[in-house]
């Protein structure tokens, strides 16, 4: 599957974005699904994850209660929806594909498939 990663940009604290992820090449229903940042001289965190059928997420604490991920997978599309933008969340942004997954269960490991980011800048 190819993932590619939409509607990064810069924007000020306090403020929403809303970024895609689209697939070519595959069908995104076959796999969870996990937002990824990496921000400069940084590790790569997941940032949050959704199941296969959408029903089930998790979230990093750092973005609990701001970020909702989701899914439509009649569009092959994930979407995080950011609220509340800090500084901090300055990053790359990528999604990314978690293989043999079962659909009610939202991974924090085993993703395989990385799509290009999309820039998110958050200024004060």
């Amino acid at each position: 599957v190819q993932l590619q990663a939409s509607g990064g940009g810069l924007v000020q604290a306090g403020d929403s974005l809303r970024l895609s992820c689209a697939a070519s090449k595959g069908t995104l229903s076959r796999y969870g699904m996990g937002w990824f940042r990496q921000a400069p001289g940084k590790e790569r965190e997941l940032v949050a994850a959704v199941s296969r059928g959408g029903g089930s997420t998790s979230y990093a604490d750092s973005v609990k209660g701001r970020f909702t991920i989701s899914r439509d997978n009649s569009k092959n599309t994930v979407y995080l929806q950011m609220g509340s933008l800090k500084p901090e969340d300055t990053a790359l942004y990528y999604c990314a594909a978690r293989p043999n997954a079962i659909l009610s269960a939202a991974y924090r490991d085993g993703y395989t498939f990385f799509g290009q980011g999309t820039q998110v800048t958050v200024s004060s």
